[in-house]
């Protein structure tokens, strides 16, 4: 068999290494394709020397765009090399413009693709997210499911079970490898945050930065949780630009984008997490920190039912009274089944297989 795997956004890199390496384990030809989406380096190239991951085959170098050019670029980019390599499987991870982009050209081109984090649901179409993620699987041959709510959204869709295979979550693969070399980071030496109690922020949607009135609400109320406990906000390139027109935060500590195993070793040690990311509501969860969802939904539920993360959407008195909870001890240290390290051999088993559950 080949495999094509596509990457496109650092959190598709996470996701795609533990794949990546069952299926060459199991000695598949596999093509690794950058559609260049994420083009800064500190949220792509440090990924690759951190995981380990090997430079990909083929860089598409798409940039930045608006989401209809961004997402054409990428078709028009991708189908050449897909034709060229005649992959058995597309491998997409994800929801971002990439992931739909490159599963329509091969669906239109009838190769088969397999879609890891299938299932997903935030049931907010205002998210461009849920679009690229409902639509990826409309198109996806096998869908990988990290969750068993994810299975329930699909049957709930009509999708039969031979396409589905419930096979955990890939990112806890990856964070499981990778904690103890984490844990030897002096980050939290550099930042000043060793030995005490901190906060951990991140804000990178359009929805909550590119407002000007929203962006300031958010940041009056996490200046105000600032002021009982210290909040350390590595900022995202989309974010600080925004930050520059609104002047002096006070109750914030404003660092630079950190990387993958920085980035986990802080959110391993804060207090809380207050973020608007997917992928971080489920690290916090396996590292049992209590995480304050900044956004109004989430596809990733069993983060709140079967792990610490309560969502509390941008209403600064729901905000705070989350924090209340962290501060009371009312979010329990617990984890969903099957985010134990073993969800990229499962994928690689589901699409050996050609579908089926490897789990069950």
């Amino acid at each position: 068999m080949h495999a094509l795997l596509v990457v496109a956004a650092r959190p598709n890199l996470v996701k795609i290494r533990p794949v990546l390496d069952a299926l060459e384990a199991r000695r598949v030809r596999c093509t690794l394709v950058h559609t260049g989406q994420h083009y800064d380096q500190s949220l792509s190239d440090v990924f690759f020397d951190e995981l380990g991951i090997r430079r990909p085959d083929v860089n598409l170098g798409v940039g930045s765009a608006t989401h209809a050019q961004q997402t054409a670029a990428v078709m028009s980019a991708f189908e050449p090399v897909m034709l060229e390599h005649a992959p058995d499987v597309v491998v997409v991870v994800g929801d971002v413009n990439s992931t739909i982009a490159c599963a329509l050209v091969a669906a239109k081109e009838g190769i088969p693709v397999a879609h890891v984090e299938s299932g997903l649901r935030s049931r907010d179409w205002a998210m461009p997210e849920e679009v690229n993620r409902v639509l990826t699987d409309r198109l996806a041959t096998w869908l990988l499911a990290p969750s068993a709510d994810a299975v329930e959204n699909l049957h709930a869709e009509g999708v039969a079970d031979a396409r589905i295979a419930l096979v955990g979550n890939v990112m806890i693969d990856t964070l499981i490898t990778n904690l103890p070399r984490a844990r030897e980071r002096d980050v939290l030496e550099r930042l000043g945050v060793a030995g005490s109690p901190f906060g951990l922020v991140t804000l990178h949607r359009p929805s909550n930065v590119d407002d000007g009135a929203q962006l300031r609400q958010l940041l009056d109320t996490l200046a105000h949780i600032g002021r009982e406990l210290p909040l350390l906000f590595p900022v995202h390139p989309r974010t600080r630009a925004r930050l520059e027109h609104l002047g002096t935060i006070d109750g914030l500590q404003l660092v630079e984008p950190q990387g993958y195993l920085d980035f986990i070793a802080l959110q391993e040690s804060a207090t809380v997490v207050l973020t608007d990311s997917g992928g971080i509501q489920e690290e916090s969860t396996a590292l049992g920190t209590p995480c304050l969802t900044l956004r109004e939904s989430t596809e990733r539920p069993i983060t709140v039912s079967e792990g610490t993360n309560q969502v509390v959407g941008t209403d600064r008195g729901d905000i705070l009274q989350g924090w209340e909870n962290v501060k009371a001890g009312d979010v329990p240290a617990r984890c969903p089944a099957l985010w134990d390290g073993r969800a990229g051999a499962r994928c690689a088993e589901a699409i050996l297989g050609g579908g089926g559950d490897p789990a069950a």
